[in-house]
């Protein structure tokens, strides 16, 4: 008995073999759709694979065997299924259901594909819709997940999602105990432990929308979240009102912690790319600190780097960048509530890290290795700490400040909010930092702590220059012109965030390496384009302070290191004197303010950093000189005149927004901000069909090297930081005379040109 009942599973599964061989090709099935259906229903063998099966469950597999096939070619095991469900050994019944799910799955798969042929997709649809009306096959799955086989758990959640969706997709109704089982899950939680099970269904079912090309994914999500958008916020408020201290099995809780931050993730992803705004997809937003709330409980060290990584993804707008890369829709505009809802975010994290949250952040911890943590005895372990965590509590810091001071009234508000948070995140920092520290270059953290994650650096760099024209936007707008420039000027050292020093360890991190520069423009993976054109029109006008903060750059140098702001925190003088700060200045436009520069700067090295000073100039002519006041961001081809391409576009929510895979990411941030002049209309973001190449002399600078003084010390950085410009700009040019460059970088050539000419003007008033 025991070797036909043997014979009989062997040819079971050989024809289900041979059915998912076919089903993976995208062949075409010959036989009636009805003959495949008894091998696709797996509650023929759910029973004996589940060991934990409610009698509910038990009474469902007790009606499904009821499909038997025709006697074809299909049929000559027909009766396999009686032997199967009343004496096969367990690991036999698991692998012929795991290949059941597996092939629904891969049919499924064919049936969403354009590649599959048109009538095999069909026949595929006509089996799977037979299956869905013959049987309950979905309460048989929904069973399976309180499986103790965590495998089978996991292929049956992710089969189900792959049914649900079909059905959706084909506007088959969604069974009712399906729905009810979610709800009640959900709502009844934490009494109810099965909700766990509805957070890997409806993950699951989110990601295959998001994986569809067809153009009723919006709908088809529409449909699926107004079901359970109530149940979820009842979830969501349960799940994060417990007191993980008083629980008995955290790891449950943990459990239910991780499935509902994948699952929330991808619920503000769909209203990133879908336009979508249901409460589920905004909770996190309206209940920020329920989430922020988990990084303070004494859980794992993974669990609360998740979540605060979590967060930072939300802050800067790439949440779900790694789940929908490369098949998600197209971004959709900003909704009416983005706005509010950021700043909401930004106000609730700046609130928790004044309560004390980086305290509770645990950042030392094994060193992560490809082969596990441990460290075999006869190696000493290096202590280090971990960056993961410093780089995101860093950027939740400086990406919520820069949201907060969007909204800010004073600069006297912003200023005050700086010094404590910066003087908290720089406290958290230097411990962990080695060598650590000094007071005297506080603008050195964010090269420091981001020097493996460029995009995380250049991140951090964008949101500190957001803060300083934004903080210098609303110094200039004071009645005390000068004494509101001249604090400005001393946060900018003193709490690390000046955009010229920053910019500087940035080279210096990358050797001044015009090719790092050039891979780091065209990459579509860090936001390096719009940072750089913000910092070029900003160096355009602050070429003074850039020069002086080289200048003593290259006195204060080192053989090992190297200090920018090496013997002061600020740039500002000292009060007894009647002459104001070194501070943001004309960009040195005629030849007069050229050799006034000169002549401070001539003997800079004889004074310390905070005497140099500058010829005091008018409030207005500050004014005149500085950047213009921003305005909302626009299309470089929507220029009215050349007066508008000194306007600064900072609406930073905007442009986040458009965080986009692939090169149009960049190249939409371009548009944003690389000015708004009519001489800049050249810049196209469509690929060129011809090199937009002009005249070589209207577009690129030379730097003058003849105009260079013998002693390099005097104009060293700055020389360095002008080569790697022309190297750069010559390396865009040549690129762009191929037509490979994937943008038209005219505006930029033309930015660059004119920091190389004011750069030769500087240089020939010495």
């Amino acid at each position: 008995m025991r070797c036909v009942l043997a014979a009989k599973m062997k040819a079971f599964f050989e024809v289900l073999e041979q059915f998912y061989k076919k089903v993976l090709l995208g062949a075409t099935l010959e036989n009636e759709s009805q003959e495949y259906i008894f091998y696709l229903n797996p509650a023929v063998l759910a029973q004996d694979c589940s060991t934990a099966a409610s009698p509910e469950c038990s009474n469902r597999h007790g009606v499904q065997g009821r499909h038997q096939p025709p006697s074809t070619t299909l049929g000559t095991i027909s009766v396999v299924s009686v032997c199967l469900k009343r004496h096969s050994p367990t690991c036999s019944a698991r692998e012929i259901m795991l290949l059941q799910l597996t092939v629904i799955k891969v049919m499924i798969t064919r049936i969403l594909s354009v590649e599959t042929d048109f009538h095999a997709k069909e026949k595929y649809r006509d089996i799977i819709t037979i299956l869905l009306k013959s049987s309950d096959i979905d309460s048989t799955l929904t069973c399976m997940f309180q499986n103790s086989d965590k495998l089978l758990c996991h292929m049956a959640a992710k089969c189900l999602a792959l049914l649900l969706y079909f059905q959706m997709r084909e506007e088959i109704a969604l069974s009712n105990s399906w729905i009810a089982f979610c709800k009640t899950n959900l709502s009844e939680y934490p009494e109810n432990e099965k909700a766990v099970y509805c957070l890997w269904t409806l993950t699951f079912i989110i990601k295959e929308i998001f994986k569809d090309t067809c153009s009723q994914k919006t709908e088809i999500l529409k449909q699926f979240l107004t079901l359970f958008d109530t149940a979820f916020e009842v979830f969501y408020n349960s799940l994060f009102s417990q007191h993980f201290e008083s629980c008995q099995d955290t790891s449950k809780i943990i459990n239910s912690l991780i499935c509902s931050l994948e699952l929330l993730e991808l619920l503000i992803a769909s209203r990133v790319h879908l336009k979508l705004h249901f409460t589920c997809q905004r909770i996190l937003f309206l209940k920020p600190s329920c989430v922020l709330g988990v990084i303070t409980w004494p859980v794992q060290a993974f669990v609360k780097r998740r979540f605060i990584i979590f967060i930072k993804k939300c802050l800067l707008w790439k949440v779900g960048e790694d789940l929908c890369r490369g098949s998600g829709p197209a971004l959709m505009p900003p909704d009416q509530h983005l706005g509010v809802d950021m700043l909401a975010l930004a106000d609730a994290v700046l609130q928790a890290v004044d309560l004390g949250l980086l305290r509770t952040l645990s950042v030392h911890g094994k060193p992560p290795f490809f082969g596990g943590d441990e460290v075999q005895p006869a190696h000493e372990r290096v202590p280090s700490p971990d960056h993961v965590i410093l780089r995101a509590a860093s950027l939740l810091i400086i990406k919520s400040l820069e949201i907060k001071f969007q909204n800010c009234a004073s600069a006297n508000e912003m200023k005050v909010g700086l010094q404590n948070f910066m003087a908290e995140l720089l406290t958290f920092l230097k411990p962990h930092l080695q060598p650590s520290l000094q007071p005297h270059n506080a603008c050195e953290w964010i090269s420091r702590v981001f020097i493996e994650q460029d995009d995380d650096m250049v991140e951090a760099a964008r949101a500190s220059l957001g803060i300083y024209l934004t903080l210098i936007r609303e110094c200039k707008a004071a009645e005390s012109l000068t004494q509101e420039k001249e604090t400005c000027n001393h946060h900018t050292h003193e709490y690390g965030y000046n955009p010229h020093c920053i910019f500087l360890f940035l080279l210096k991190n990358i050797g001044f390496d015009a090719s790092v520069l050039l891979d780091f423009l065209i990459s579509s993976e860090t936001c390096f384009l719009e940072y750089f054109v913000k910092y070029l029109k900003l160096l355009q006008k602050d070429w003074t302070d850039f020069f002086t903060i080289c200048k003593y750059f290259d006195v204060t140098k080192s053989k090992d290191n190297i200090n920018i702001c090496a013997c002061s925190p600020s740039l500002i003088q000292d009060t007894s004197s009647n002459q104001t700060e070194l501070r943001p200045s004309a960009a040195l436009g005629n030849h007069r303010n050229a050799r006034a520069s000169g002549s401070w700067v001539s003997d800079a090295s004889s004074k310390p950093l905070n005497q140099l000073v500058m010829p005091k100039e008018t409030p207005a002519t500050l004014l005149a000189d500085s950047p213009s006041p921003p305005r909302a961001s626009q299309s470089l081809v929507d220029y009215d005149s050349s007066d508008d391409s000194e306007v600064e576009g900072t609406d930073q929510r905007s442009a986040n927004i458009k965080q986009v895979s692939l090169h149009q990411e960049a190249v939409k941030k371009f548009q944003d901000t690389v000015g708004t002049s009519g001489e800049e209309k050249e810049v196209s973001l469509q690929p060129q069909s011809r090199p937009l190449v002009p005249k070589q002399s209207n577009i690129l600078f030379s730097v003058d090297w003849d105009t260079v003084p013998n002693n390099v010390s005097e104009v060293g950085l700055s020389s360095k930081t002008l080569k790697c410009f022309e190297e750069l700009q010559g390396a865009v040019y040549r690129l762009q005379k191929k037509n490979l460059f994937p943008y038209n970088p005219t505006a930029l050539l033309k930015l660059l040109k004119r920091i190389g000419a004011i750069y030769n003007e500087s240089m020939n008033a010495l």
